[in-house]
């Protein structure tokens, strides 16, 4: 069983006071993989990251300090799971077709960039999944970031959790 924390849009930069909330810490004690869906903003949080488990990013529209170091998309295997992962998903009309079309492949994918947590199906038997954010919610109700658990090569349990 793999235990996967999903992050985006953590939007914390050099130098701030941010961090991200205990529940989050808690989470990465625990997690056996780290995927940040972009808006990292600095190397430092990912180093920080990297220091729990193994961590994937992608290049978030925020990570102008970044670019050339993260790929823009990336499409991986987690126990013959086929997860692919990008920052902007775009609009939420037709987004199950975009994602479908752009990655025929994954079972699921995991975006960002809205601030707006999702835990959907999508097309094709695609999972689509927004962690939110656990630092800035903007118009959302709570801070959040994601949990995911892969046994045997599928998506055995997925949640979004409030910080």
């Amino acid at each position: 069983m793999t235990e996967i924390v999903v992050l985006a849009d953590t939007h914390i930069r050099r130098g701030s006071i941010r961090r991200l909330p205990p529940a989050v810490y808690a989470a990465l004690e625990r997690a056996d993989l780290v995927l940040h869906a972009g808006d990292v903003v600095t190397g430092d949080v990912l180093d920080e990251l990297a220091g729990f488990a193994p961590t994937l990013a992608v290049l978030g529209n925020n990570d102008g300090e970044l670019a050339g170091g993260l790929p823009e998309q990336r499409s991986f295997l987690v126990e013959g799971l086929r997860i692919a992962m990008i920052h902007d998903s775009g609009p939420t009309n037709g987004r199950a077709g975009r994602l479908q079309r752009r990655f025929p492949t994954a079972d699921l994918v995991v975006f960002g960039h809205s601030h707006i947590p999702v835990d959907a199906p999508g097309l094709g038997g695609q999972r689509l999944f927004n962690p939110g954010s656990p630092t800035e919610r903007r118009r959302q109700p709570h801070h959040t970031f994601g949990r995911l658990r892969v046994d045997g090569g599928r998506l055995v349990d997925h949640r979004l959790e409030v910080v």
